[in-house]
């Protein structure tokens, strides 16, 4: 079986839970957070990062790499189109979501939600060009139509559930207003659209009452 190793406040744990459960593949989850990762972890997740799964093949880190296994080693519900450019054109979509604008939002974490000391205005104003050039790409590629690539449920979805709504949480406490709201793209529709679904409400609870009891 597999095991899905990380913490349910994560959102790229998140994104694979996700992706699990839209599939319905059997797996057990382990605790392993930042703080307390030991250090056999390495031989895992050679950047001691989260999330990463354990099966009966070995070890695998990244969440897209992850969620690419999933979908060979498991094609019934796919998460991806048959058509290999529509394939492509999810993919796409994910690693602007991913490591386009949720990196360049990542970087606004600290002290949005831990506390970190507040960043100086240059860097601030470095952020935030740096975010509204992402999004603004984003926006060319997301179709809200319903589903983040089209009339589908895909990996997009995955990433789309999670990345969204912390980016925006992100820049209002940051920068006193949602970005993502402010450059026109209207996501909470889709967010709730999505948390109609029982796999969404599962990643949705869960990291509730994780949150809860940090």
């Amino acid at each position: 079986m597999i095991t899905l190793h990380g913490f349910p406040a994560s959102n790229y744990y998140n994104k694979v839970k996700l992706a699990l459960l839209e599939k319905g593949i059997p797996f057990e989850e382990r605790s392993v957070t930042l703080k307390d990762k030991p250090p056999s972890m390495l031989e895992d997740s050679p950047l001691g990062k989260i999330p990463f799964i354990t099966c009966e093949h070995g070890p695998l880190c990244e969440s897209q790499a992850i969620l690419e296994y999933l979908e060979s080693a498991y094609p019934g519900t796919p998460l991806l189109p048959r058509d290999p450019f529509a394939a492509a054109k999810v993919r796409e979509l994910v690693t602007f979501l991913d490591w386009h604008l949720e990196m360049a939002v990542r970087q606004l974490y600290g002290a949005a939600f831990f506390g970190a000391p507040p960043l100086s205005e240059s860097n601030l104003a470095r952020i935030r060009g740096e975010i509204e050039q992402k999004l603004a790409g984003v926006q060319r590629l997301l179709k809200l139509a319903p589903y983040a690539a089209g009339d589908t449920f895909t990996m997009a979805d995955c990433s789309a559930f999670v990345d969204l709504p912390l980016a925006g949480m992100a820049t209002k406490a940051v920068f006193g207003e949602d970005l993502l709201l402010a450059h026109g793209l209207d996501y909470k529709p889709y967010v709730k659209f999505l948390a109609e679904r029982p796999a969404a409400q599962k990643v949705v609870a869960d990291r509730k009452a994780a949150t809860a009891k940090a």
